[in-house]
């Protein structure tokens, strides 16, 4: 069953790539979803884009996140500050949001503080 708003999508998100499950995490993209993220100056199309970023970004570095603060302008949209703590070290990190009707992510905009 789908999250009922974009809050519940970005808790599952986070859920689904502090346990390493692509799959959960996937699901909750439309297949022609975006990634921007400006940290790494790169963007990542679709859910083979997605996976590759989830993988390398996420599993690889070991990255768990924890929302430090939300903002649900409207069903559309959401801005997120997340603190990311990982083989990496340590970073504050900024994500916009946005939603299709179905509540599935179409883009995230990434970048670092």
């Amino acid at each position: 069953m789908m999250p009922l708003n974009n809050r519940a999508v970005v808790n599952k998100l986070i859920a689904a790539t502090n346990a390493f499950n692509i799959d959960t995490a996937l699901a909750l993209f439309s297949p022609e979803a975006v990634i921007h993220d400006v940290s790494v100056g790169k963007q990542f199309t679709g859910h083979a884009g997605i996976s590759d970023y989830l993988k390398r970004y996420f599993v690889d570095y070991h990255t768990q996140t924890h929302l430090l603060s939300a903002e649900f302008k409207d069903q559309g949209q959401a801005q997120v500050r997340v603190d990311f703590t990982g083989e990496f070290g340590h970073e504050i990190g900024l994500l916009c949001f946005l939603f299709d009707t179905g509540w599935r992510i179409v883009r995230i905009d990434a970048d670092l503080e």
